[in-house]
């Protein structure tokens, strides 16, 4: 008994003892690397909606990472001017960026098809573009060969047709007129004789304001009143012809994308998807209510652009779509595909959402 009962201890005393040494042994780090990146935008500092946007996806992505990938946003030209963000994200300098693809025409013309296409799809259809129908893919094939990684980030869906000092009565009236209007509506004025500037939105008031440009185009009724545009010209147009539903882009430099671990990735398209759908809820739930403000308080004359005047954009429109797709086989590619697309979305569309439209007549 007592041989068994030393033993029995012993092998207690064994077990206790290799638990021990089990807990000295050091244990391997379990933390894992933090990133600190840089977002710069296109977009004053915490811009509504669209430099929100921005904030929010940094947000987002330190809180789903648990911290592991911190992100500090800076507003356009608290870093970098607001249209070098383009270069600035290409070539390592930040590794991330905000803004809207069509303003980097200049560096490949297929880039303003993942913005808007005067004429084009709206928000829900550029979704569906991207999503479901081949656009991602072409994106990304595009910002490949500028070492970046492309994500619809947020969209303004329908805007207004802007803001004009004069009435627009005939095509013939945008003849001359310096309008500030960014992508390929910039190039559909151009064909109507206007001449399109590019300036960044910081700087759109002072501008109108001043006399630098006559007309300007922004985004919806909420936005435009938040810029004061109502303080510096008298008319405000519809339909927004030239951006029917504009994607914004979160961009990513690709070397630094394809390095972090899996889950990051993951982390990034899905703080991304979640920003573009609060911008477009965001838009459609406020631009009634500050239309009806602009309108009753400020006494805005609401116009709408003549039948007339719509239809020789449209022509416009397309000749600049063929011209387009003939510059390189990858625009052609891109263009192709975003046609084809648009004219099967709305064959479906005629006999869906128009037709529901219909309904509140009733």
């Amino acid at each position: 008994m007592k041989r068994r009962d030393i033993l029995k201890k012993a092998g207690v005393g064994a077990v206790g003892l290799g638990a021990a040494g089990l807990a000295l042994k050091p244990r391997k780090a379990s933390a894992k690397k933090v990133y600190n990146w840089k977002m710069v935008t296109t977009w004053p500092p915490h811009f509504p909606v669209l430099g929100e946007a921005a904030d929010y996806t940094a947000k987002w992505i330190k809180e789903m990472s648990d911290g592991r990938l911190n992100i500090t946003v800076y507003g356009g030209g608290e870093l970098v001017p607001p249209l070098q963000v383009f270069d600035a994200v290409s070539s390592g300098t930040v590794e991330m960026g905000h803004g809207a693809s069509y303003y980097w025409a200049g560096k490949h013309p297929a880039t303003q098809f993942f913005a808007a296409v005067p004429f084009g799809l709206n928000a829900q259809g550029m979704n569906a573009w991207l999503v479901a129908g081949g656009g991602q893919e072409l994106w990304d094939e595009l910002y490949a060969k500028f070492n970046l990684k492309g994500w619809p980030a947020g969209n303004t869906g329908v805007q207004m047709g802007g803001w004009f000092n004069k009435e627009i009565k005939t095509i013939a009236d945008l003849k001359g007129l310096k309008m500030r209007i960014p992508g390929l509506g910039g190039k559909v004025l151009a064909k109507a004789g206007g001449n399109a500037v590019l300036v960044a939105g910081g700087e759109i008031y002072t501008n109108l304001d001043r006399g630098v440009i006559d007309a300007t185009e922004w985004v919806g009724p909420y936005h435009d009143s938040k810029m004061g545009f109502y303080k510096a010209a008298k008319y405000y147009y519809s339909p927004g012809w030239h951006e029917p539903g504009t994607t914004l882009e979160c961009m990513v430099n690709k070397k630094k994308y394809d390095a972090l671990p899996k889950d990051l990735q993951a982390i990034i398209d899905a703080a991304c998807a979640k920003s573009n759908m609060w911008s477009l809820c965001e838009f459609e739930a406020k631009n009634n209510k500050y239309l009806k403000e602009l309108v009753e308080k400020h006494n805005v004359q609401v116009r709408q652009f003549p039948d007339a005047v719509l239809a020789q954009l449209k022509k416009y429109s397309d000749e600049l779509l063929v011209e387009l797709a003939a510059k390189d086989p990858l625009t052609k590619k891109i263009c192709e595909s975003y046609i084809a697309f648009k004219k099967q979305y709305d064959e479906w569309n005629a006999i869906s959402e128009e037709r529901y439209a219909k309904l509140k007549h009733l």
